[in-house]
């Protein structure tokens, strides 16, 4: 007992060792990768800055160089030395247009002529207000260049546009046969630097050309031009000034600061102001030749640390399962030492937990048993019960549907009655034309009969199809034919109440799913109760409409006779419960009609109409599958 103690402080210390390992071992397993994935990237990322940047100077290159002909072609036309020798005796407006379709041939900015003393005596734009014409540039590098016999070259700002642009110049001589001639004139050319800009813009990179002066006059983002990548001192700023080059721009510096140089023309920079503040990028440099400028491509460098993200990740993944892999083995070992133990004992305790089980099991069993022979006597009950309401429950519906036969009979004996009276006389006509020889026209008689024997037969179906029990199987319906027949059971009283039947239906049959007994039932209900509301009114009327949306069909029957009163729509679907007077009805039709549209899934609902009388809405659902002709015409109606 004395040994026992230490042993738990010894473990503790042992897995603190191993997790101080492991956790040194994931940190510089992730650092190394990471570090490797970082090379890898950048290289990557320098490959494609590279050869961005190549194709770049090469197209600044031709779209400035293709333009260097232009002003010594233009300076050695004779109608540009002919002017030249005596401009105040000459008309400018020729060699201005001359100019000016010259300008808009090549497609470049300005073209302009000027004398020996740098005063402009003909330009392309002597049209706008901001026109060249007798302004002096003696000051402009261009002009110092050519009027020394050389072709010049010169980038700045524009003193009256502010425009960025490269000046191509040549010299215009008159006489250059002399040893000691000089020229006469300066033909200038002017290119903007928009164009080019603008298809830097779809790239994923940042460009950038600066000038000796380490100036940024041309950026693919606005804000970084007229700035410098190192602030200008006093006397980088005098000699600006003084060369007009770029005005009386400000120069602020661009905030470029390099945190990581790789080599000679590759750097990582951000920067501490402007528009890319909180972004890193790889800084590539390349010469423009020619031009003695610089072109900069800076490419995010997202991706690098992308790369290395998703290489420590994958690192730290691996580690951990490999560590992962040998705890599981350690784990595994130790488990089974327990396992082996916690059986033993389990197997103890499970034998004795085994023996008191099944002397509780074998006492609730006979619970059980006692109180399932119970639950199965109730059950049986309760379905024989269910069985008597069901039987119960068609009895009264076929009982309701011989109450509204009997409320027709008299209108049915007087549809009889009229036709049997008929063919007696018929009957009577034949045989005399018979005795008489006519046989055509007892023929014809007898025709007669023969219809209204039909006529007999159609309503007793009627009555022998409104009689019968309904099914159970739901089918297609159509909502119309079911109205057309419950109106024709009530034709007579129709005719003799005088009752005006207006129908809104629309042109296309609807079709619903139901029992078409039972939806038939519903609507004479319906309808002989409507009829009943306005037979002590003055102009009856029965309003019968058909709507539908995406799932259901609505129904409405309507009169226009003295309404239900509000405190008994609530009650209006009660069993045994009627507005009718004593004597006139048992209180029924209306709850088993409510009864009957909703064992179909349906809806019945009254209310009061806007201008009197009593609204019951039929709402079904619709039935979708009845779209094709073919259906339609083997789904005639019934009767």
């Amino acid at each position: 007992m004395t040994h026992a103690s230490p042993t738990p402080s010894r473990r503790r210390r042992l897995r603190a060792l191993l997790a101080l390992i492991g956790l040194a071992g994931l940190a510089l397993c992730l650092w190394q990768t990471a570090q490797v994935a970082r090379e890898q990237a950048l290289q990557a990322l320098r490959d494609d800055a590279e050869n961005e940047l190549r194709l770049s100077v090469a197209g600044l290159t031709g779209h400035l160089s293709r333009h260097d002909y232009l002003p010594e072609l233009l300076a050695s036309r004779e109608a540009v030395k002919r002017f030249l020798a005596a401009p105040t005796q000459q008309d400018p407006m020729p060699l201005n247009r001359l100019l000016d379709r010259f300008r808009a041939t090549a497609d470049v900015s300005d073209i302009y002529l000027l004398d020996r003393h740098a005063d402009t005596l003909a330009a392309s734009n002597w049209h706008r207000d901001s026109t060249f014409i007798g302004e002096n540039y003696r000051f402009r590098r261009y002009y110092q260049q050519a009027i020394q016999g050389h072709k010049g070259r010169f980038f700045g700002l524009g003193l009256r546009s502010r425009e960025r642009g490269y000046y191509f110049s040549a010299p215009v001589w008159l006489d250059d046969t002399a040893p000691s001639a000089r020229p006469d004139g300066v033909m200038v050319l002017k290119i903007l630097l928009h164009a080019v800009e603008q298809s830097w813009a779809e790239q994923d990179a940042e460009l950038l050309v600066t000038d000796g002066d380490g100036v940024i006059f041309m950026a693919s983002r606005p804000e970084l031009r007229l700035t410098a990548t190192e602030p200008l001192d006093a006397a980088e700023r005098a000699a600006l000034r003084a060369s007009r080059r770029y005005a009386d721009a400000a120069l602020p510096p661009a905030g470029i600061r390099a945190f990581e140089r790789r080599d000679e023309r590759a750097r990582l920079v951000d920067f501490t102001a402007g528009p890319l503040v909180g972004e890193r990028y790889l800084s590539l440099t390349r010469p423009v030749p020619g031009f003695g400028w610089d072109m900069h491509i800076l490419k995010p460098l997202t991706p690098v640390i992308d790369a290395q993200w998703l290489a420590a990740a994958l690192a730290g993944g691996l580690y951990g399962l490999v560590v992962l892999g040998g705890g599981i083995g350690w784990q595994r070992l130790r488990l089974r030492r327990e396992r082996e133990r916690f059986a033993e004992r389990e197997r103890r305790t499970l034998a004795r937990a085994r023996d008191e089980l099944e002397r509780h099991v074998e006492a609730r069993t006979h619970d059980l048993t006692a109180t399932n022979r119970r639950l199965s006597d109730e059950i049986e009950e309760r379905r024989r019960a269910e069985q008597r309401l069901r039987e119960t429950r068609d009895e009264l519906v076929q009982a309701a549907k011989l109450a509204v036969l009997g409320q027709l009979a008299a209108g049915i004996n007087h549809e009889l009655n009229q036709p049997l009276a008929a063919i007696r006389a018929y009957a009577e006509n034949a045989r005399a034309f018979i005795a008489r020889s006519r046989v055509e026209a007892a023929d014809a008689n007898l025709g007669q009969v023969i219809e209204l024997t039909e006529r007999m037969a159609e309503i007793s179906a009627q009555l022998r199809q409104f009689s019968r029990k309904s099914g159970d199987n739901l089918t297609a319906v159509s909502v119309a034919s079911c109205l057309d027949y419950a109106l024709r059971l009530f034709q007579v009283r129709l005719g003799e109440g005088d009752v005006t039947v207006e129908r809104h239906q629309p042109d296309d049959e609807l079709w619903v799913r139901a029992d078409p007994v039972r939806l038939e039932q519903v609507l004479v209900n319906l309808i002989g109760n409507a009829l009943q509301a306005t037979a002590e009114g003055h102009s009856p009327r029965l309003t019968l409409a058909i709507t539908a949306d995406h799932q259901r069909v609505h129904l409405v029957v309507a009169d226009n006779g003295p309404g239900i009163a509000e405190e008994r729509l609530s009650r209006i679907f009660e069993p045994f419960y009627t507005t009718k007077a004593a004597g006139s009805g048992l209180g029924l039709g209306l709850s088993i009609s409510a009864r009957i549209i909703d064992d179909l899934d349906g809806r019945l609902e009254v209310a009061n109409g806007a201008e009197g009388g009593a609204r019951f809405t039929i709402s079904l659902p619709r039935d979708t599958g009845t779209d094709t002709p073919a259906f339609r015409e083997e789904r005639l109606p019934h009767a």
